[in-house]
């Protein structure tokens, strides 16, 4: 009996891959690549019961991977008070909608504002304690920087929290003051009194975040993400989430499950529940290991080896001490755990691969494929250390574009050009997986994509232009690198036989079109494994 497609994408353009080539048609059987061709070859494997989609000149991808984002709370964010500097570029539109949100919820009840950037707003400052609390009398309100390293709490917030004005900054922090008095910002570490007592969200709650931020992936043509840091809300609590979501049908995109480190993480749990790198399946499965060593730039947290401008000694926050991070990464390490190290600053990259060197010490493994995620502010001796020890970055070029301008003004225009060098990367034979850190950026991968081939920040300003890469390039680490960083390069990324079926499909070709069009574009239909999973209507 002749094989036949249970799928057939055909009349458009199918980017297999980078070195891989185009054709014009495609057939799926089961979850996985059946052939890829002409429309005469993959036109004899259509039966009967085949479902055809005329592409209609659109362009077919890989399904992308979004190598860095937070899935759960990007769920739990999407019913946050939105106050990103698209909707409020105003201190008074800020705090007018923590003031709509507090006159339409139950009194007591929290308040969580996401997404502001202080740089964006009119006064050029983070909001304080004080005007959150005229704006939300008696409420407690938090107030969550873009980045998600800085908080600003309300002076009921505060109280909740048991932090009154002889609070001190704790190791890895930042409780700010002025005049001896708590401005109601708090980095770092010293977000944790306030987190603790803020409302847990439920179990139901947990798998709906799930669902809603995976569905709203697919809509943007991503079918694979790694959660950066799972756990860090509610536990193992999450890790049964995914499990129930799981098992109900409600996760809608591949997940790799990265594991918050530290004391305060759910490791140690999951090593004694055999939750190690590697464990679970296509769908859901363990990946590495996340440790906090630094901030972010925009939030001058980042630990840098310079002062940030007009902050004389002020070089950012180091999470942890040395010693500690060195014990971490070496008994993650023995214990078969990948590595995925927050480091922005080029002083904190300087200790992740000092921790690095002592865990392979005797105990090489290249092959784990040991990380950096974001590895924003990195110099050139250091990416040969990276190098020799097997270490990949895991980059979020859109930073560049939505951050771009504040870099410049904290670190100055040299410095700042720097940030994410993708191009160099690729030339030194790294295999930069990209993501979009969503919440902290939108998880749309179009903006990403255009920053990577423009190097354009908001303001249009062009930020080390020869870090620009071609569009094959940055699809490559939109799809196969990330494949590649979490060990799956043998069954996704390429659109190639007996590959997962897991297909985005855009209303125009992305290969062809100038870089602002991107920005245009959009995508129409998802599969994953073989499954329309997603499928735009008017």
């Amino acid at each position: 009996m002749p094989v036949v497609a249970d799928l057939v994408l055909r009349n458009g353009t199918i980017w297999r891959g980078r070195g891989a080539g185009r054709c014009t048609a495609l057939a799926v059987r089961g979850e996985r690549v059946l052939a890829t061709g002409d429309e005469e070859a993959i036109a004899a494997l259509v039966g009967p019961g085949t479902r055809v989609i005329d592409l209609a000149g659109r362009l077919a991808v890989p399904g992308l991977n979004d190598a860095h984002l937070h899935l759960l709370p990007l769920g739990l964010a999407m019913l946050a008070v939105d106050v990103r500097p698209e909707v409020v570029p105003t201190l008074d539109a800020l705090l007018g909608r923590i003031a709509a949100a507090a006159a339409d919820r139950p009194p007591g009840s929290w308040i969580v504002a996401r997404g502001y950037d202080h740089f964006a707003l009119d006064v050029r400052r983070h909001p304080t304690a004080d005007e959150l609390e005229r704006a939300a009398p008696g409420r407690p309100c938090v107030l969550v920087r873009a980045c998600g390293h800085i908080w600003v709490a309300s002076r009921s917030a505060l109280a909740a929290a048991g932090l009154d004005d002889t609070a001190e900054s704790p190791p890895g922090g930042l409780v700010e003051k002025r005049d001896g008095r708590l401005t109601g910002l708090l980095a770092e570490h010293a977000r944790a009194p306030v987190e603790r007592v803020m409302p847990a969200p439920s179990d139901a709650e947990l798998v709906d975040a799930i669902e809603r931020a995976g569905r709203h992936c697919l809509e943007r043509g991503v079918t694979s993400v790694m959660d950066a840091a799972v756990g860090i809300r509610a536990g193992m609590r999450e890790i049964e989430a995914y499990r129930e979501a799981r098992r109900a049908g409600r996760l809608p995109v591949r997940t790799h499950l990265c594991l918050l480190g530290e004391a305060q993480g759910i490791v140690e749990e999951c090593w004694r529940a055999g939750l190690v790198t590697g464990a679970g399946d296509a769908m859901l499965g363990i990946g590495p290991v996340k440790i906090f060593t630094d901030g972010s730039a925009g939030g001058r947290t980042a630990a840098m080896s310079e002062p940030y401008l007009g902050e004389p000694g002020g070089t950012g926050i180091l999470c942890l001490p040395d010693d500690e991070l060195r014990a971490l990464v070496a008994s993650y390490h023995a214990r078969g755990y990948r590595l995925a190290p927050h480091a922005i600053g080029d002083r904190a990259i300087d200790r992740v691969l000092d921790a690095y060197e002592g865990a392979l010490e005797g105990r090489p493994a290249h092959a784990r494929r040991h990380r950096i995620e974001h590895c924003g502010f990195v110099r050139d001796d250091q990416l040969s250390r990276m190098r020799a020890l097997g270490i990949e970055p895991s980059p979020q070029p859109v930073f560049v574009r939505d951050f771009g301008d504040l870099y410049r003004a904290v670190l100055g225009e040299a410095r700042a050009a720097r940030a994410y060098p993708l191009r160099t990367w690729l030339e030194r034979g790294f295999h930069p997986a990209v993501g979009t850190d969503a919440p902290v950026c939108a998880v749309d991968p179009l903006p990403n994509l255009h920053a990577m081939l423009t190097r354009r920040t908001r303001s249009g300003t062009v930020l080390g232009p020869e870090q620009r890469v071609e569009v094959e390039d940055a699809l490559y680490c939109y799809t196969e690198a990330g494949a590649r960083l979490e060990g799956s390069e043998a069954v996704k990324g390429r659109l190639l036989p007996d590959m997962l079926a897991d297909i985005a499909v855009f209303d125009r070709d992305l290969l062809a079109v100038e870089p602002d069009a991107l920005l245009e574009a959009r995508c129409d239909l998802a599969i994953r494994g073989g499954a329309v999973v997603f499928e735009r209507r008017e």
